[in-house]
């Protein structure tokens, strides 16, 4: 799916954190662009606050998601689709 060219919706999102075993701020980059926009990760531990981010900068998604059924993995490293399967 190519998320920048059309966004996930919020339905998508939050679909993603319940299916996801990790904390919902893991779905958010820590990269440049957030640094850029002044954003600390402190702010963004709720799902909630995760998803209206995502929303707004859907840049900052962690990436790859794999998802499998009712459940999902942030594919870094890689090996961790392997747990997925």
């Amino acid at each position: 799916m190519q998320y920048l060219k059309a966004p996930l919706s919020r339905d998508d999102l939050e679909r993603f954190l319940a299916m996801l075993p990790n904390e919902p701020s893991e779905l958010i980059r820590e990269d440049n662009h957030f640094k850029q926009l002044g954003l600390s990760i402190g702010d963004y531990q709720s799902a909630g606050a995760v998803v209206e981010l995502l929303l707004e900068h859907p840049k900052l998604m962690q990436r790859p998601v794999v998802v499998r059924g009712d459940r999902a993995v942030i594919a870094r490293p890689s090996e961790v689709v392997e747990e997925l399967l």
